[in-house]
Parts: C-alpha cells; sequence; structure tokens
C-alpha cells in the first residue's frame, strides 16, 4: 500500500471524516463541506441500488449462459476492470496482515454469494430469492458485532429485528408462502455475504473501498478462469440481448461498482448501521423484477416498504447516536 492508502493521517483523499465530522472531499464552488455520516450514507444506498437489480440481471443473464459460466464470466470480466485500475493507479500490493481478510470477501462476495444465489435462481424467483437480501441486513450486524467488538444499542438491534421480520414476511408471501427446492443455496449464500460484507467493511478502514474490492477480485481471477475453462464447453450457450445486458451489469455495476461505493459507504457509518439500509433492497429487487421481468408483486408491497423505511430511520439514527 502507498502512504496515502494507510491508516495513519495524510493528505485529504481518505474516505474518513475529518475532525470536525465532515468529510474532507468536496467538489470545487461547491456551497460547503458535505456531512461524513450522510456522505457515507448516500454511498451506501447507491450501492443498495446497484445490489437490488443483481437478481433480475442474473435471470437475464441465465437466458444465455449457464450458472457456472456465468459466475466464472462475471468474475473475470470485474476482474480485468479492477486490475487495469489497479495498475492504472499504481497501487502497491496490500501489506500480509490485510490478505486473510481480502480471502474472506472474495470468498464470500466475488464468489460464493454470486454462485449460490445464481444456482438458486434456477429454480426460484427473483422475488422468493429476496428473503436472502431481508435476513442479510441482521446476519451482516451480528456478523460485525462478534468480528469488531462493537456494540449498537437496543433501539437498533429491535428496528433491525423488525425489519427483517417485516421482509420475511412479505417476501415469503410473495414466493407463494413456502420454501423452495434453492433456499438451501440461498441460506448458505447469506452467510457466506454477510462474513465478506464484515471484514470488507473493516478492511475499507485502512484501505479505500475500491482497492479492498479490487485485490479481493485478483484473488478469485485463477478459479475463475478454471471454472469458465470447465463450463463454457459443457454448458449451452445462447447469446441474446439480455443475457449480454445481464452479464455486463452484474459485473460492472453489482460486483465492481456496486462493493466499491458499499466499502467506502460502511468504512464511514460502520458496519452494523449500513448493513440496515439493504432493507430496502428486496422491495427494490420486486420492483425491478416487476418492470423488467414482470413477476407479479402483492399489494401489499406499499405497507411492507413504508414499514421498512421507518425500522431503516431507527436504525440510522440508533447507529449515529451511538458512534
Amino acid at each position: 500500500m502507498t502512504a496515502q492508502d494507510s491508516a495513519t493521517p495524510g493528505p485529504p483523499i481518505a474516505a474518513g471524516p475529518s475532525a470536525n465530522g465532515f468529510s474532507p472531499l468536496a467538489a470545487p464552488g461547491s456551497p460547503g463541506p458535505v456531512p461524513a455520516g450522510r456522505n457515507g450514507t448516500l454511498l451506501a444506498l447507491l450501492g443498495v441500488v446497484s445490489f437490488s437489480l443483481t437478481f433480475p440481471s442474473t435471470a437475464w443473464g441465465l437466458e444465455s449462459f449457464g450458472p457456472w459460466s456465468l459466475v466464472a464470466l462475471r468474475t473475470l470480466l470485474a476482474a480485468s476492470i479492477a486490475g487495469a485500475v489497479l495498475l492504472a493507479a499504481r497501487v502497491r500490493v496490500p501489506e500480509r496482515r490485510h490478505w486473510a481478510g481480502l480471502v474472506v470477501v472474495a470468498g464470500g462476495v466475488v464468489v460464493g454469494f454470486p454462485l449460490l444465489t445464481t444456482l438458486a435462481l434456477r429454480t426460484s424467483t427473483t422475488s422468493h430469492a429476496a428473503v436472502v437480501v431481508g435476513l442479510l441486513p441482521l446476519t451482516t450486524a451480528v456478523f460485525s458485532s462478534l468480528r469488531t467488538g462493537s456494540r449498537p444499542p437496543r433501539a437498533f438491534w429491535a428496528a433491525a429485528l423488525a425489519g427483517a421480520a417485516v421482509v420475511i414476511a412479505f417476501t415469503v408471501t410473495q414466493g407463494g408462502g413456502g420454501l423452495s427446492a434453492g433456499d438451501a443455496y440461498l441460506f448458505c449464500a447469506l452467510l457466506v455475504c454477510a462474513a465478506g460484507y464484515t471484514e470488507g467493511g473493516r478492511l475499507a478502514k485502512v484501505m479505500p473501498g475500491w482497492q479492498v474490492t479490487g485485490w479481493a477480485l485478483l484473488l478469485t481471477v485463477p478459479l475463475a478462469a478454471a471454472g469458465a475453462a470447465l463450463a463454457l464447453p459443457s454448458e449451452p450457450v445462447r447469446w441474446t440481448a439480455h443475457g449480454v445486458i445481464g452479464l455486463v451489469w452484474v459485473s460492472v455495476a453489482s460486483t465492481f461498482f456496486g462493493l466499491y461505493v458499499w466499502y467506502r459507504g460502511m468504512a464511514e457509518i460502520g458496519v452494523a448501521r449500513a448493513s440496515q439500509l439493504q432493507l430496502a433492497q428486496p422491495l427494490l429487487t420486486l420492483v425491478w423484477s416487476f418492470l423488467l421481468l414482470g413477476e407479479e408483486v402483492a399489494p401489499a408491497a406499499p405497507v411492507a416498504a413504508v414499514a421498512v423505511l421507518l425500522c431503516i430511520a431507527v436504525t440510522q439514527r440508533a447507529g449515529a447516536g451511538r458512534s
């Protein structure tokens, strides 16, 4: 890592807040500095919007590629972008003490979650698969508390549990009131992704979020290349516009850009607090599924959306007060 990337104070390029509570990054001619907490929340929300399109885009990608081919290709494409950016910026290799965390990010977020959810979407609708994201905020908060020792207040946990309950009830009802054959994949994806988010958020405090994403992607290149070499000859490829668009989105937006803004946001406002913003992700996914895939959305969606937004507001206020 370069000196600017380290945890020690340096020139104002870091993602974290300054001593007065404001982000040091301000556009020339802007009215004034943006509060760091607000900036981190906006970045994390941008990541949530990018992630909310992942399931519909994966469904589109499966029109052209098999599940193993799709995951291998999305990883290779995202890693190519990450490698080019790291090379152009002349970023030094991270210190040895950070590699264990990067392996967790790579295994959980870059490989594990995409592969397991892609396999699940062969038999589950995107609406039903959103139950994973409904549990992910709470699971990530638990992982973060265990890993970093953070102790959010009781109001935070109460709102997080309430939000998870609302999302689970809504998405299970939307999925027909039962569990599908792909739920084993979905619940495993939940665990590995929460671990990857926790480690990525921790690392984003000592190096820029885009470097966390970039090095995690590069770690997976040998595995992704081997997977593509084995999967492409055995899985049929049918080129369609939807398939190509889906592949490009999950590679560029979900895997690279989405993770960059997500980890940077978590570095500013904390893993537990940022994770609760994902309570809105299943509802956004349901909207995209309706608009892009023609899947039906239950009439209770507006009620669930209001309840989730209230829970998000409580978690953000409680988390901010604690920090």
